[in-house]
């Protein structure tokens, strides 16, 4: 319901500053109790899409696009989710040797071979980010086939067999540097939201490593906590021992041999230092 809300929201059905429809008229509407319409007032007000005080109707806030961290969803997705038309302009694509630190992060060997890729990305034809990302080398691969300017890279991998299904994300804010400030049509030194993040495969592969530079005024990030522990989802086969530990691990499992440490938390590798590891 609150995505259904969020859509009507995206589409122009409820302009910014103007309020949305009382609990009892949704609840009428969708056929639920007014306890369900306010947990999903509550989720729509987590993400920064409305604002309400108590005994007023909600009123849609103007501003910034929210991207929730909820689930993995690549640019485009989340583009179309909301309403928007995805698009991006390739400013470099090269085949080179890895640094140092793209080799260790990615798990490659050194001189080994990357694909580093610069794009533009745009919303409904606005500047609003700038991707780099590395891939390893079968990956970058297919990824300089792609019609980069209208395809979604995790979408079209996902079709050739590649599926981007775990990721690290770790956000801070960044000045704009000239280049950037001239793609987004901003000035030098202007914040940009900055996320970095790590992806995997189904197989915990490393396969995409990127910083994405968003412009803080078309977009926002939102972030959803509980107190529930989340496993990771690389977690088939394990025994029911490995399976308690998750429990208490947040998804970090001592079970030998000793895993190789990629894919996991600074909290969790903590963890698995604790570990009693079989010599």
């Amino acid at each position: 319901m609150a995505e259904d809300i969020k859509a009507a929201i995206a589409a122009g059905d409820y302009p910014a500053n103007t309020k949305l429809p009382s609990e009892s008229e949704l609840a009428e509407r969708y056929s639920v109790s007014r306890g369900t319409i306010r947990q999903a007032f509550a989720a729509l007000r987590a993400d920064g899409v409305i604002a309400s005080r108590r005994g007023a109707r909600r009123v849609v806030i103007g501003g910034p696009r929210v991207q929730s961290f909820g689930e993995l969803l690549s640019f485009s997705r989340w583009a179309r989710a909301i309403g928007e038309s995805p698009a991006g302009e390739v400013k470099a694509l090269d085949r080179r040797p890895a640094t140092a630190a793209e080799a260790q992060r990615l798990g490659l060997p050194p001189g080994a071979h990357v694909y580093y890729l610069v794009r533009l990305r745009l919303l409904s034809g606005r500047p609003v980010m700038i991707e780099r990302a590395v891939y390893p080398e079968q990956v970058g691969a297919l990824v300089a086939g792609m019609d980069l300017a209208r395809e979604s890279i995790t979408e079209r991998l996902e079709e050739l067999g590649i599926v981007f299904t775990d990721a690290e994300h770790v956000i801070d804010a960044v000045p704009a540097t000239a280049q950037d400030a001239r793609w987004l049509g901003v000035r030098p030194a202007v914040p940009l939201l900055r996320e970095r993040r790590f992806t995997t495969d189904r197989a915990g592969q490393p396969v995409e490593w990127s910083d994405d530079r968003y412009l803080g005024s078309a977009t926002a990030f939102s972030v959803r906590n509980s107190v529930a522990v989340n496993a990771l989802s690389r977690t088939s086969g394990l025994s029911e021992k490995q399976h308690k530990q998750l429990s208490r691990t947040g998804g970090a499992v001592c079970s030998p041999p000793h895993p190789p440490l990629v894919g996991y938390t600074s909290w969790q590798l903590a963890i698995l230092a604790t570990c009693d590891w079989p010599a």
